[in-house]
């Protein structure tokens, strides 16, 4: 995954920032490319994520109460042939979230090795460009400064390999 993240240098920091994230108040929006087209366009994942039952080193969607409660919020924001670049804001943060929730509503990330399959005609636009990751980037990120209290935003742009990748599968 690229993109954004926050580290805290100081422990007055680090507890301000590990506040903002238990109360989920931190800011958070991601752009996927995800295999095929999510339904409806816009919609919310409130699903648990613990580890996988089959695979210890996999994180699994599972019943309430087992694991950690994950809201995901989706919006589809651009068609592409085969698959589609969505945005994602977390509620939660929870280990592979997005890719966990996006794979359970059956349209895992492209490229993703763990939790998506390589689907039919993508194997040889992903071999061109060398594409070898989960298309996943931390676009956006928002919190209050742990000490000086100001409304922080941070943006980063789309990268080069995922621009690639997106011209590639404009309809």
């Amino acid at each position: 995954t690229s993109g954004l993240l926050v580290v805290a240098k100081t422990d007055a920091a680090h507890e301000g920032l590990a506040r903002q994230f238990k109360d989920h108040s931190i800011q958070r929006l991601y752009a996927a490319i995800t295999y095929g087209v999510p339904v409806p366009a816009t919609g919310t994942v409130d699903a648990w994520i613990g580890r996988s039952d089959a695979d210890r080193k996999k994180m699994a969607v599972h019943r309430e109460g087992r694991g950690k409660h994950a809201v995901t919020h989706y919006r589809v924001t651009k068609l592409l042939r085969g698959a589609a670049l969505v945005e994602c804001r977390l509620e939660t943060g929870r280990t592979h979230q997005v890719r966990v929730h996006m794979a359970h509503l059956g349209h895992p990330l492209i490229g993703d090795p763990v939790y998506g399959r390589e689907r039919k005609g993508f194997k040889s636009i992903l071999e061109t460009l060398g594409f070898k990751r989960q298309a996943l980037h931390a676009r956006t990120l928002g919190f209050i400064h742990p000490v000086s209290h100001e409304r922080l935003q941070f943006e980063s742009a789309i990268p080069a390999d995922m621009q690639e990748l997106l011209s590639q599968l404009f309809v």
